[in-house]
């Protein structure tokens, strides 16, 4: 009598392992991107530029 025996033909557990550690790389650095590209918060746009009406206010015969 035949021994019939089967081989399994699916890829190996670590091919797998391989790919996934790139693509979760991949992920965090398209996840930090986007947020860091459209975070509202500008701060150079609430710099101090010169001095106010406040200041011009309290100083008549100054400028800048």
């Amino acid at each position: 009598m035949a021994t019939i025996g089967s081989a399994s033909l699916s890829a190996p557990a670590h091919a797998s392992a391989g790919l996934a550690k790139p693509l979760a790389e991949l992920r965090t650095f398209l996840r930090q991107f986007i947020a860091k590209a459209f975070d509202p918060y500008r701060p150079e746009q609430h710099y101090m530029r010169g001095p106010g009406p406040a200041w011009r206010a309290k100083h008549p015969g100054g400028s800048n």
